[in-house]
């Protein structure tokens, strides 16, 4: 796997990379990291370029992550790529955004049947384009038999509307006399979600200086630790993934209780 992360880098970067691996998966790695990648457009101000010059950036830059999660260990990777709100924004942007996955998919796909990665998708894929979804589908057939890492992308998500058909779920359960209302409980509702067979994540990163969850897995992320950054999305780079790798494994996760005091 180190081979793939250090690609075009001096004899020094490559040094100064396989440190960090090795000292980070010397502690307890994050099993789970969702990430908020964003700066694209902001990027792409800053150099006098296109909007979506900046998101084809953003999804280079999903392959130099993927390969920095991999190298040390990290089970599942959740990425939110397209939210349920960003449909509002210009026409033209959200056609090029719905290409994204099929550029990214058809070029990434052999590294990622040779990284035993697994590609897997939540939100509503029926209100995505046609291309889109069997970009997603096929690359989610073509890596179902992989036992690594997950690869998870957040397409035409909303969290909030995720709770919503979760809560529908259990009133039809109710409904038909499949489970009483004195047994719907934490469990319940979270083997409704799209994340049902994910654990929750320990991790959030949210590039670009914002801190906010922005309609993101809220209720996925009631223990997880949140690590922000100003780096733009593009600028991300596996340094500063690593970093964030590093602070988490600082900190004294206590559940509400009192761990470690």
């Amino acid at each position: 796997m180190l081979n793939k992360l250090v690609w075009g880098k001096s004899d020094k970067q490559r040094q100064d990379l396989q440190e960090r691996i090795s000292d980070i998966s010397n502690e307890q790695v994050p099993a789970h990291i969702a990430i908020i990648m964003d700066g694209n457009g902001r990027w792409a101000r800053k150099r006098a370029l296109p909007r979506v010059a900046g998101h084809h950036e953003g999804m280079k830059n999903v392959r130099k992550i993927t390969r920095a999660a991999n190298a040390i260990g990290v089970k599942a990777i959740t990425l939110y790529a397209f939210s349920t709100e960003n449909w509002k924004r210009p026409r033209k942007e959200v056609e090029f955004l719905m290409r994204l996955p099929e550029e990214f998919l058809g070029s990434f796909l052999p590294e990622l049947m040779e990284l035993n990665i697994r590609i897997e998708m939540i939100g509503e894929m029926d209100e995505l384009p046609g291309h889109t979804q069997r970009a997603v589908q096929n690359a989610m057939n073509q890596t179902k038999e992989n036992t690594g890492m997950v690869l998870n992308f957040a397409l035409n998500y909303g969290s909030r509307k995720e709770l919503v058909l979760a809560m529908q779920r259990i009133a039809k359960q109710i409904k038909d006399g499949e489970l009483d209302v004195l047994d719907i409980s934490e469990e319940n509702i979270s083997s409704g979600l799209m994340t049902a067979n994910l654990p929750d994540p320990d991790l959030l990163i949210r590039t670009s200086g914002e801190i906010r969850l922005s309609n993101f897995m809220l209720w996925q992320l009631a223990y997880t630790e949140f690590w922000f950054t100003e780096i733009l999305w593009p600028d991300f780079d596996e340094h500063a993934f690593y970093d964030a790798i590093k602070d988490y494994q600082k900190r004294n996760r206590r559940y509400g209780g009192l761990k470690g005091e």
